[in-house]
């Protein structure tokens, strides 16, 4: 036995290991044994000039659209990678250290979501940042097997089942079976582009200027990818971009949902292009068990029936699509056969690549 083994364990039983899903909207930890501790957006307020980071999560977000031109909020994820190492790794770490009060015999073991399309370079990025916040050891899971798991999908047996993650910055679509993912399709627009689908509609159709936060808003409560009854209106408040004055324009949800159209219709196109591609034996397995929706994209209204119209399969959202990812990471860290099986099969799909 190894002196490093006797020591592992008790670093496994002092400390409280976590997963975390790092998207490009929200953060989510899990600490072992007392659930999901922390739910805030991946947002960094940094003071321009000083480089100092005044706000990270929730207070973070507020400031969006409302800071000085000393302090930007930043998103130090975009389209589901790393744009900003240094801000993700401090990040990563307020985030570690909020939860784990750290010393030397406390370090936690982490296992971290990534997307499926990212890079070694990406990867790795990931991998350090974790470690440089104070990890004792980091485990990657791609996202769309660790929402498949957390979606409660039988991932380990020999039955295909097929997850959409639809997130922040990426839409992850897999097929899974005996616990690896045999077909993927990571397509970078998600909730981000629907929310500059809105802009976009605002400014050309209306010539409205509005902020981010308005079209999250208006994407939450207006949004939908399929007729709706009965259709409603809403306001969408901004300002004139001719006379640069307050103004608020009356919009019908059919409008903002002709607005999400392109955003629809790549999703739709990308979950299509994952079933041709798949085996037909696993096909005949997806047509009985249907495709689960997960991620906060999985709550835009008519989605699901959009999806099953378009692919003739059964299409249901998951429990608490918005946890599926970081529930699925926790599971991946409570069972050690899993994460070998994991581990392994992305170490497979990396050599293949």
């Amino acid at each position: 036995m190894s002196f490093l083994s006797p020591l592992n364990g008790i670093f496994g039983f002092l400390s409280h290991d976590i997963a975390i899903d790092l998207g490009t909207a929200n953060t989510l930890v899990m600490v072992r044994g007392k659930g999901i501790v922390i739910n805030e957006p991946s947002v960094v307020a940094i003071d321009r000039i000083t480089k100092k980071i005044l706000a990270i999560g929730e207070e973070a977000k507020r400031m969006v659209g409302r800071t000085p031109a000393s302090i930007i909020a930043v998103r130090p994820l975009r389209d589901g990678v790393i744009s900003d190492f240094e801000v993700t790794e401090k990040m990563l770490s307020y985030f570690i250290r909020a939860v784990h009060e750290r010393t030397f015999l406390t370090q936690p073991r982490v296992v971290i979501g990534i997307p499926s399309g990212v890079t070694e370079v990406e990867k790795r990025a990931v991998h350090d940042a974790a470690l440089n916040a104070g990890a004792r050891a980091c485990y990657l899971v791609e996202e769309p097997m660790a929402a498949a798991i957390g979606s409660g999908l039988p991932v380990m047996e020999a039955a295909g089942c097929m997850i959409v993650d639809i997130g922040g910055g990426t839409t992850e679509v897999a097929v899974v079976s005996l616990g690896g993912i045999v077909v993927s399709t990571s397509i970078r627009v998600a909730g981000d582009e629907m929310d500059q689908d809105i802009i976009a509609y605002a400014r050309q159709v209306h010539n409205l200027l509005i902020g981010e936060r308005t079209a999250e808003e208006i994407k939450q409560n207006a949004g939908s990818a399929a007729p709706l009854d009965p259709e409603e209106a809403v306001m969408l408040r901004g300002r004139d971009l001719a006379t640069g004055l307050p103004k608020a324009v009356e919009v019908s949800t059919v409008e903002i949902r002709d607005a999400l159209a392109g955003s629809i219709s790549a999703i739709v196109e990308g979950v299509r292009s994952s079933i041709e591609v798949t085996p037909p034996e696993l096909v005949s397995d997806l047509m009985a068990h249907g495709i689960a929706l997960a991620g906060g994209g999985a709550m835009l209204s008519g989605l699901d029936r959009r999806l099953s119209q378009e692919t003739r399969f059964p299409v249901y959202v998951a429990e608490d699509p918005l946890l599926c990812v970081v529930r699925g990471a926790g599971e991946v860290l409570e069972e050690q056969a899993m994460l070998s099986k994991v581990q392994s099969q992305l170490a497979t799909r990396r050599g293949k690549r």
